[in-house]
């Protein structure tokens, strides 16, 4: 009975490349699911701003939109359960839609930017939730 020994590198050469393949495959994956209808569009430094008309601030698509973009990543530094002190508490009362809209997508001070991760419904839709009477911080 004669046994094929294979060299020591072709063995790991094996696991290696299907590893690769496999990390690959799911990152091409997931970038296509996730730019199927998410992906965010990285604004240009004169990007126009939104109207906000009262049709889409009183938009259900946009309120939920903004709802999950808020529970997901906002929450963490302005909600209420946040460390105090992380972030300032909002006072939507006090802000109009342009001033809100800004600041996410430009960020200011320590708030990071958010134009390069949510598209810009996304980021309609955190300041259309923000505005409204659905906001719960």
């Amino acid at each position: 009975m004669k046994l094929s020994h294979q060299h020591p590198s072709s063995l790991l050469r094996t696991p290696s490349s299907l590893c690769a393949s496999t990390i690959l495959a799911i990152a091409c994956f997931t970038t296509n699911a996730w730019s199927a209808d998410n992906s965010p569009t990285p604004a240009s430094p004169d990007e126009p701003v939104p109207a906000f008309t009262a049709a889409v601030m009183q938009d259900p698509s946009y309120i939920e939109s903004g709802k999950q973009v808020w529970d997901g990543q906002c929450r963490h530094c302005h909600g209420n359960s946040a460390y105090p002190g992380k972030a300032p508490k909002l006072k939507p009362s006090s802000y109009q839609p342009e001033f809100v809209y800004d600041r996410v997508t430009n960020g200011f001070r320590k708030m990071p930017a958010w134009k390069a991760v949510f598209n810009e419904k996304q980021r309609v839709g955190v300041v259309s939730y923000i505005m409204s009477g659905d906001f719960a911080p």
